[in-house]
């Protein structure tokens, strides 16, 4: 979102060319429900892939008072999930001809392996949408701005960045496959604090099931976080926490809103304590073991840094820091 409200300038001058209220902040999910008046009253710039769309829009447009509502249209080039099918883009214009409340100033898609080992996918992507252009254009329809690249597709297709481009993984400071990224650093870091410590003697069985039973005496710290906070379940028997600077290993499968963790190497660690799941930490003794990063914690639970970053639930505070 903050790419489009900083980035939309020759956007702006078409809109106010056509008569229209600059609305530079674009909703790219598509998918509205009983949303339109909100999105017209919000005056935020809907991308659409559904004709049906267009009426609704002029609708909430004329019930409001507002102007013409400039939207964005996607096509799909071949992920299959959201978009105009090329096949289909005339009869989208017909529709769009047949609603004068709204105005096509965006073209737009997505691309489905800009970080795949091969290029074939995305270059026919890109010749697709450039067909999808050249066809609107055919029509008597020039989109003032069209966007196509994630992080990947921006680093490794020029033709892919266009007007402007949508990076997502790479804004958290993480490099896509096969991008050679080099000298990000991470923004995002994930804290708690030891709520609970004991010591348990050799044998003891730890969280459910009791399977994972400690080989000898051991400091078993409580975070209060777990999989209904994002801290997935799968990543059990694997998850490591820095506790002190250094590595402590998760115990026994995690539970929903707690998990424990072997703080016996920790010297002096106490109730309170801060621990960090993702992120660096330096501990009291100037111990500083390998920070935990997104891609380590999505190796953990066979998954990706992308779903990572999107499972922490809300229910984790946020806090937000300047650079």
């Amino acid at each position: 979102v903050w790419g489009f409200a900083v980035s939309l300038v020759e956007e702006g001058v078409e809109l106010r060319r056509a008569g229209l209220v600059e609305q530079p902040i674009v909703v790219l999910g598509c998918y509205y429900g009983l949303s339109h008046r909100d999105v017209v009253a919000y005056r935020l710039t809907p991308v659409v892939a559904d004709a049906r769309d267009l009426v609704h829009f002029a609708r909430a447009a004329v019930d409001l008072g507002a102007p013409r509502v400039p939207v964005h249209l996607k096509i799909d080039t071949g992920m299959s999930r959201l978009g105009v099918r090329p096949e289909r883009l005339r009869e989208f214009v017909d529709a769009l001809r047949q609603e004068p409340g709204v105005v096509l100033c965006g073209l737009c898609t997505h691309l489905a392996d800009a970080d795949g080992s091969e290029s074939t996918v995305t270059e026919e992507q890109l010749r697709r949408f450039a067909a999808a252009y050249d066809e609107l254009s055919a029509l008597g329809i020039r989109p003032a701005v069209t966007h196509v690249a994630n992080t990947a597709g921006a680093l490794r297709f020029n033709r892919a960045r266009r007007d402007l481009v949508r990076p997502g993984i790479g804004m958290y400071g993480v490099a896509p496959p096969h991008t050679m990224m080099s000298g990000l650093w991470p923004v995002l870091s994930l804290k708690t604090r030891i709520v609970a410590l004991r010591e348990v003697p050799a044998g003891t069985g730890i969280s459910y099931g009791s399977r994972v039973r400690v080989g000898s005496r051991a400091r078993i710290a409580t975070l209060p976080i777990g999989y209904a906070d994002g801290y997935t379940r799968r990543m059990s028997g694997h998850a490591q926490v820095l506790c002190g600077g250094r590595r402590c290993p998760v115990l026994g499968p995690i539970t929903m809103d707690m998990c424990m963790v072997d703080v016996s190497s920790v010297p002096h660690v106490e109730l309170g304590d801060e621990v960090v799941l993702i992120g660096a930490q330096r501990g009291r003794d100037g111990q500083h073991d390998q920070p935990i990063t997104l891609d380590e914690m999505a190796d953990w639970a066979g998954t990706i840094p992308y779903e990572i970053c999107c499972a922490i639930s809300k229910r984790v505070p946020r806090v937000y820091v300047e650079p």
